[in-house]
């Protein structure tokens, strides 16, 4: 399995990559607090299917570039991914989005549908469908956390600590191992990545725009974890209406990591949603 650093401009960025197997182009995006790591599992298991895994750093995560102009809004995660693709040399990709990911892979389906040959989604209902009710408003308290000025200084205690509780609070049934958030931490403790990994929450809007929110026109699935800290199936079941074509909800053991608490689970339903990699990928 390949553990070293691509490089590619994208987007007038120098992204960081890791990318194992050929056939179509699955692209993984991660969240917060993550790196392209969190698919080290997944990436292996999908060349072995016959697929093209790719898992960039998002803009801002060391290695990659952070923007010069602070951009990390949901229209200019969106471009990101497109623009990637354009530099894999792919007309069209699957796409794997989950936290922030999934909301940059909502934004390049809304913006460019015909680039999304498959979308998947995870830990992250249409964003659409999201009402403020007292249970998703107490889960996402940590958005007034780190929206502050003193955001990064209070990541940066005690040496991240509050990355660890962030993901025990979001997967509470998860006996997290010693050196699971190593990766993200040793991101964390360059430069202005704290900063950068922060700016998508001062980017994110209470309401997302119009445009994010549009139908879904290609096929797709959603994954919802069952000890979830913050959302529940039925949070999954009332976005159904925002897809126009085949779309599965997948409702799998663990929380907000899913994918890392039950890889081999996560693994499993991920080939059976997906698209044949036999199939004309770009």
């Amino acid at each position: 399995m390949s553990g070293d650093w691509r490089h590619i401009d994208a987007d007038g960025l120098r992204f960081a990559y890791l990318e194992e197997g050929t056939g179509p182009l699955v692209l993984l995006l991660h969240g917060f607090p993550d790196t392209a790591h969190t698919w080290d599992a997944v990436r292996p298991a999908l060349a072995r299917a016959g697929f093209r895994a790719v898992s960039p750093n998002t803009r801002g995560y060391w290695p990659t570039a952070i923007p010069s102009d602070g951009d990390y809004g949901a229209e200019r995660l969106g471009r990101d991914v497109i623009a990637l693709l354009d530099a894999l040399g792919e007309r069209q990709a699957i796409v794997v989005g989950h936290d922030f990911g999934a909301t940059a892979a909502y934004s390049a389906a809304n913006l460019a549908p015909e680039r999304i040959r498959f979308l998947v989604t995870m830990a992250i209902p249409h964003l659409g469908s999201l009402r403020p009710t007292p249970r998703i408003l107490w889960g996402l308290r940590h958005f007034l956390r780190l929206r502050r000025r003193s955001a990064a200084a209070f990541v940066r205690a005690d040496q991240f600590a509050y990355v660890d509780q962030l993901v025990r609070r979001w997967s509470p049934a998860w006996e997290l191992p010693p050196d699971e958030t190593r990766t993200v931490k040793q991101a964390f403790e360059q430069p202005g990545c704290v900063e950068a990994a922060l700016g998508y929450y001062r980017a994110t809007t209470p309401r997302p725009p119009r445009w994010l929110t549009g139908h879904i026109r290609m096929p797709s699935a959603v994954f919802s974890g069952a000890d979830d800290g913050i959302l529940e199936l039925a949070d999954y079941e009332r976005a159904r209406r925002f897809y126009d074509a085949p779309h599965t909800i997948v409702h799998m053991p663990g929380g907000h990591f899913m994918h890392r608490e039950h890889p081999a689970r996560f693994i499993e339903e991920l080939l059976r949603v997906l698209p044949a990699s036999s199939s004309t990928g770009g």
